[in-house]
């Protein structure tokens, strides 16, 4: 094996004018833990769903969890782009997410009710790290998560109005 294969990943200091990295790059951490569960989550009620509204939920969440699943590549390079590790645990992404296991496979209606509900947290969650990424001078992570929790936002309305 050659030296370069030998490399291990670590922080570093990055001049991009953000005044402190560190709190900034983990409530990323805590946004890409929360996209990376939600990506599961969706699928899980993607795979999952039954019933009369079985086709418009299952392209809903296919939709969701693909957007979810490129955004989380983003998050975790700006992480990267901040001179910090992204999360390298599956144990760590868990802990750190607001997002929560249902504790056996509910009905069609409350999958989606679910789902809304855990958008909006990840939502709210996500509107703290944007006024976290201002106080700090960091425009770019602002911009990023204002995006993402547009989206969510999004996700939630849309869930919310199919379990009408």
């Amino acid at each position: 094996m050659n030296d370069a294969m030998k490399t291990v990943p670590g922080a570093e200091t990055v001049k991009t004018g953000v005044q402190k990295v560190k709190p900034v790059a983990k409530g990323l951490a805590e946004a890409l833990a929360d996209s990376y569960r939600m990506v599961f989550k969706t699928h899980a009620c993607h795979w999952n769903v039954e019933g009369a509204l079985f086709y418009p939920i299952h392209k809903l969440t296919e939709a969701q969890y693909t957007d979810m699943f490129r955004a989380s590549d983003e998050i975790a390079e700006r992480i990267r782009a901040l001179g910090q590790l992204a999360p390298a645990r599956l144990a760590d992404v868990i802990e750190a997410s607001v997002v929560k296991d249902a504790a056996k496979l509910p009905s069609a209606q409350a999958m989606v009710e679910d789902l809304a509900a855990d958008h909006e947290k990840v939502a709210m969650r996500m509107h703290a790290l944007i006024a976290l990424a201002n106080e700090h001078g960091d425009p770019v992570t602002a911009d990023l998560i204002t995006a993402r929790s547009a989206f969510h936002e999004k996700a939630a309305w849309m869930l919310r109005a199919t379990a009408k």
